[in-house]
């Protein structure tokens, strides 16, 4: 089962991982100035990652498939690892819709 990591980056802004069940991150939210709109970002993940119209697939500078997930405004919530290939981004997708909706939520800056 996957988990949503929250932690708090150096600059003290939230942020939180959505990890799978091997514990491997197969997305990385923005960052967060109150801790409310994090758990705001993990619910619209959860919502959001059943619709593929939500994920924007892109390629970065060094020609590495990506993967961000859009809320219904249209502003990402997420954003996946660099994929060597778009068969493997395809599965990183796959794992945020099956992982998302159940994950349980663990706070590390309690």
């Amino acid at each position: 089962m996957g988990k949503f990591i929250i932690s708090q980056r150096i600059n003290k802004e939230y942020q939180f991982n959505l990890k799978a069940g091997n514990g491997e991150i197969i997305l990385t939210s923005e960052g967060y100035v109150q801790k409310a709109s994090c758990h705001k970002g993990i619910e619209s993940v959860r919502v959001n990652s059943q619709a593929d119209n939500r994920y924007d697939r892109r390629v970065a500078v060094n020609d590495k498939d990506y993967f961000v997930i859009k809320a219904r405004n249209g502003e990402i919530i997420g954003k996946s690892q660099l994929y060597s290939s778009k068969p493997a981004m395809e599965n990183g997708i796959a794992s945020v819709k099956k992982n998302a909706p159940e994950a349980e939520i663990m706070d590390q800056t309690l």
